[in-house]
């Protein structure tokens, strides 16, 4: 049970939401901003001191039966509830270290997708596999080393960039508060993996946008249907972005392609004759 984090997510739930959400009169008097501790308690059906102490991180393990009626009052999603019984050490977890080795199947998966530009990355965002049109469209990994393949890292510390861009996609910022989120969940499952909490805290450290979102404890990530690559090559290109999880190895494998006859797939088929030579002979390249 992580006490203090569970305690930081219960608070940061609970002041997020208004009294009137819940039909509850908003009142002169409020001084802070959400409930009051005492109106969650009661809406969860536990003691005010009880509640108090476990924002406070002082309170022993909750029951499940007390999680799912917190996770009531505070309308949490089910992302957020399971998140909350993970805090809680009600839910199973991963121990050990999360995995960088691809599955043989994926890797030939990956070269059969000519018209797509497919990568798998880690639970950590590294980038561990791709296919020739990923590098064209993104960058050439084969260059660089596992650190400079995290996405993560590219998106908060501008790795191999001044000015800190990401492929100049157009969802930028919301790609970073996607990072974010899944990184929460992730360091739940795997507490205990240097490359994960050593990730985290370079990206706290190093980053102050990083920072100020990590402390939101947001863990509702939305889907990214699609994305806008501004591309030194062949101009803007629009795809459909679809992420696969594959769950064995808390890997996900991403497409991004373009529909049949569209100017993006035809823009896509360009980047796959040029290649990643081709883009990096450029000028700017």
């Amino acid at each position: 049970m992580d006490k203090q984090e569970l305690g930081a997510f219960l608070r940061t739930r609970r002041e997020r939401l208004r009294p009137e959400d819940l039909g509850l009169p908003s009142g002169p008097r409020r001084r802070t901003p959400g409930l009051r501790r005492e109106e969650v308690a009661v809406l969860a059906h536990i003691s005010t001191e009880y509640y108090v102490r476990l924002e406070q991180g002082r309170a022993p393990r909750p029951s499940g039966e007390v999680l799912a009626g917190i996770a009531g009052a505070l309308r949490l999603t089910d992302v957020e509830s399971d998140h909350l019984h993970a805090l809680a050490g009600t839910a199973p977890s991963r121990t050990g270290l999360h995995r960088r080795d691809v599955r043989p199947s994926i890797l030939a998966l990956l070269e059969r997708l000519p018209q797509t530009a497919a990568f798998v990355t880690s639970a950590a965002f590294e980038v561990l596999a791709w296919n020739e049109l990923a590098a064209a469209l993104m960058e050439d990994f084969s260059v660089l080393g596992p650190l400079e393949r995290n996405l993560a890292r590219r998106a908060f510390l501008g790795s191999r960039k001044v000015d800190g861009s990401l492929y100049g996609v157009s969802d930028a910022a919301e790609f970073r508060h996607h990072v974010v989120m899944e990184l929460r969940t992730t360091l739940t499952r795997y507490p205990t993996d240097p490359g994960i909490t050593g990730l985290v805290d370079d990206l706290y450290d190093g980053s102050p946008e990083f920072a100020r979102l990590w402390d939101r404890h947001d863990v509702q990530a939305a889907p990214m249907l699609t994305k806008t690559f501004r591309h030194p090559a062949v101009g803007e290109i629009t795809v459909d972005c679809d992420s696969l999880a594959l769950t064995d190895r808390d890997q996900h494998l991403v497409l991004y392609s373009a529909p049949a006859g569209s100017r993006d797939a035809e823009a896509l088929a360009l980047l796959n004759v040029i290649g990643v030579e081709g883009v990096s002979a450029r000028p700017g390249g």
